[in-house]
C-alpha cells in the first residue's frame, strides 16, 4: 500500500504541474487578445526558471535540516548525493513553488515588462515561498506549534495573493481601466472584457482537475483520500451556486465570469483544511468563498482602485486567508486521519483558531516586506511597467516581437493595437508638430480633398485614417474642437514596411497588413480646417504614414417622407 500512495503521490505531482496550464488559460482568457503570447511566456517561464532556481537555493531552504526553526540549510544534495537524494520530495515541492509565482502573473497582466517579471518570479521560487514554507511543512516554527495548513491556502494562496495585491498596486492600472474628472477623482470604473471565454473556462475545468492532485497528493490513507476528494469537490461547487445565484440578484444575470473565479475561491478555501473537514464544513466554506469573491472584485475595483484583470487577488489572497482561519472554526475529528485537530465550532475552543490567526498573519507580514522590498529593487534597476505606447500596441508584439497569437485568424478590438515599428526610412526629421514646417506635415498626414463644385452646403464629411495606437489622441483633439459625433471602423491598410519587420523562428516578418482605425465625422458649424489641423497635430509623429486625411462636400440633402415625420439623410458625393 506504501508503494501505491508513493506512485500516487507523484501522479498529483504531475496533476499540479498542469495546472500551470489551467493558469495559463485563465489568464489569457480573461485578458486581450494582444497580450496572448506573453501571457502564455510568463505561465511557461514561471515553472522553468522556478525549477533552476528551487534547485540552487529554494530546495534547501525548504526541506534542508532546519535553523532555528526559521530557515533550512541551503545544500546540494542533488549534485553530491544524487543516489540518496529525496527525488519525489523535490519535484512534489517544485510544483506546488511555480503555482505561487503563477498567480501575481495574473493580477499584474497586460503592462508589465517580461525581463521584470522574470526577475520577481525567480526571487518568490527561491527565497519568500522556501523560507515561510519552511515554517509550515519543513519543521520550522509554525509547525512545532500546530498550526494546519494541509496543502497551501496560506502558504501558496495568500502568498501569492498577497504578492499579487501589492504588485498590481505598485504597477498601476491599465489604460483606460478608471475614468477620472477634472480634478483626477476616478468617477468610473470601466469593464475590459476578456477575449475568450471559452478559452478561460477551459482553464478553470482544468484547475479543477489539477486540485485534486494539488489537494490529495499528500493523502496516506485510502479514506483520507476518498474524504479530500469530497471535501474538494463540495467547496468549489457550493461557491459557484452561491456567486451564480448572488450575481443573479445582485446584476439581474449569473455573472459567468464571476462564476469561474467563484469556482477557483472555493477550491483555494478549502486547501487549508481539506483534510480536516467535514461535508457540512465544505459548504460553509464553500458558501462564503462564492461571496466573499464577489465582495473582493468589488472592493479592488471600487475602493483599493486596484486593477486585477483576472481576479487573482480576490480568489487567491481573500479566500487564501479566509481558508486558513476556517481550519480553526470547522477542523473536526470525523475526518479520516485527524486525531486532534478541532475547530470552534466543533467544541474545539479557540486554542487552534489562535494559531491559525497567528500562522495567517505572519506569513503575510514575511510576504508583504519581502515581496514589497523585491518590487522596489526591480522598479529602481529595471521598471515595472512598460511603456503607455507599448502598453496600446500590446505586449505580444513589443515584448516577444510577436505580431499576433492568432496568426490567422482576424481578431481585433479598438484596444488591440498591434502597430509595426516605426521605419527609420520614413523619418522627416522633425518630431515636435509645432516647430514642424507645412511641408513636413502635409507629408506625414496627408490631406486629399475632392475636386470642388458650384454648390457648397456648408457640410463636410472627414474621414480619417490613422494608426490605432493614436486613436485616444484623435478622438480628445475632435472632442475639444466639440465634435461629439463619430463613427469609429477598424481597417486594414495594405502595404509593405521594409526594415520594420518582426521575427518569427529566425526569419523576418514582413507585414503586409497593417491594423488601422478610420474615423468618419460630419461636421457643419465647425470649420472644416480646424478639424484637420486637429486631426493632423493629433496623428503627427514626423514620420511618412502617420496618418490621411479625406474631405468631402455633402451637396446633396434628400427629403424622405415616412409617416409623420421627415427625415432628412445626407447622401454624399464620391
Amino acid at each position: 500500500m506504501q508503494e501505491v500512495f508513493s506512485v500516487w503521490f507523484l501522479i498529483g505531482a504531475a496533476l499540479v504541474f498542469w495546472m500551470q496550464a489551467g493558469f495559463a488559460m485563465v489568464e489569457a482568457g480573461f485578458t486581450r487578445a494582444k497580450n496572448t503570447g506573453n501571457i502564455l511566456m510568463k505561465n511557461l517561464m514561471d515553472f522553468c526558471i522556478g525549477t533552476v532556481v528551487f534547485i540552487a537555493v529554494g530546495f534547501g531552504l525548504l526541506l534542508g535540516e532546519d535553523l532555528v526553526g526559521f530557515v533550512g540549510k541551503p545544500g546540494f544534495d542533488i549534485f553530491s548525493d544524487y543516489a540518496g537524494f529525496d527525488w519525489s520530495n523535490f519535484v512534489f515541492n517544485l510544483v506546488f513553488c511555480a503555482t505561487t509565482a503563477t498567480i501575481v502573473s495574473g493580477a499584474m497582466a497586460e503592462r508589465t515588462k517580461f525581463i521584470s517579471y522574470c526577475v520577481y518570479s525567480a526571487i518568490i521560487s527561491a527565497v519568500i515561498y522556501p523560507i515561510e514554507a519552511h515554517w509550515i511543512w519543513g519543521g520550522g516554527w509554525l509547525a512545532e506549534l500546530g498550526f494546519h495548513d494541509f496543502a497551501g491556502s496560506c502558504a501558496i494562496h495568500m502568498v501569492g495573493g498577497i504578492s499579487a495585491l501589492i504588485g498590481a498596486k505598485m504597477l498601476g492600472p491599465r489604460i483606460g481601466k478608471f475614468t477620472k474628472d477634472a480634478k483626477g477623482k476616478i468617477v468610473k470604473v470601466n469593464a475590459f472584457l476578456g477575449h475568450n471565454l471559452p478559452l478561460g473556462a477551459l482553464g478553470v475545468f482544468i484547475l479543477w482537475l489539477g486540485w485534486y492532485g494539488f489537494n490529495g497528493a499528500a493523502a496516506t490513507s485510502t479514506d483520507q483520500l476518498a474524504s479530500i476528494f469530497v471535501t474538494t469537490t463540495i467547496a468549489p461547487a457550493v461557491a459557484t451556486v452561491v456567486c451564480m445565484v448572488f450575481t443573479w440578484i445582485k446584476y439581474g444575470k449569473p455573472d459567468i465570469s464571476m462564476c469561474l473565479n467563484a469556482s477557483l475561491a472555493g477550491l483555494v478555501a478549502i486547501t487549508a483544511g481539506c483534510d480536516v473537514t467535514d461535508a457540512f464544513g465544505s459548504i460553509v466554506i464553500g458558501a462564503i468563498s462564492g461571496l466573499l469573491v464577489v465582495f473582493g472584485v468589488w472592493f479592488l475595483d471600487n475602493k483599493l482602485r486596484i486593477d486585477d484583470p483576472v481576479g487573482a487577488v480576490a480568489v487567491h489572497c481573500f479566500n487564501g486567508i479566509w481558508g486558513t482561519i476556517a481550519v480553526g472554526l470547522f477542523a473536526t475529528t470525523s475526518a479520516p486521519g485527524n486525531d486532534s485537530l478541532v475547530g470552534l465550532f466543533y467544541g474545539g475552543g479557540f486554542d487552534l483558531l489562535g494559531k491559525q490567526l497567528l500562522g495567517f498573519a505572519t506569513v503575510a507580514a514575511w510576504t508583504a516586506v519581502t515581496i514589497t522590498i523585491a518590487f522596489l529593487i526591480i522598479k529602481a534597476i529595471f521598471g515595472l511597467r512598460v511603456s503607455a505606447e507599448e502598453e496600446i500596441t500590446g505586449l505580444d508584439s513589443t515584448e516577444h516581437g510577436l505580431p499576433s497569437a492568432y496568426a490567422g485568424f482576424s481578431i481585433m478590438d479598438i484596444s488591440n493595437t498591434m502597430t509595426m515599428n516605426i521605419n527609420d526610412n520614413t523619418d522627416l526629421g522633425v518630431s515636435d508638430f509645432k516647430q514642424a514646417p507645412g511641408y513636413i506635415k502635409d507629408s506625414a498626414v496627408k490631406v486629399f480633398r475632392e475636386p470642388a463644385t458650384d454648390f457648397d452646403s456648408g457640410m463636410h464629411k472627414v474621414v480619417i485614417i490613422a494608426r490605432l495606437s493614436k486613436y485616444d489622441s484623435l478622438k480628445k483633439a475632435l472632442n475639444d474642437l466639440g465634435v461629439t459625433g463619430m463613427t469609429v471602423t477598424q481597417v486594414m491598410g495594405c502595404g509593405i514596411q521594409k526594415g520594420a519587420g518582426d521575427m518569427y523562428r529566425g526569419v523576418e516578418v514582413d507585414a503586409t497588413l497593417l491594423p488601422k482605425v478610420k474615423v468618419e465625422v460630419v461636421v457643419s458649424k465647425i470649420p472644416v480646417e480646424n478639424v484637420i489641423e486637429a486631426s493632423k497635430a493629433a496623428l503627427y509623429t514626423g514620420h511618412i504614414g502617420d496618418g490621411k486625411i479625406f474631405v468631402y462636400n455633402v451637396s446633396k440633402v434628400v427629403k424622405i417622407r415616412t409617416g409623420e415625420e421627415d427625415i432628412a439623410a445626407l447622401q454624399d458625393v464620391e
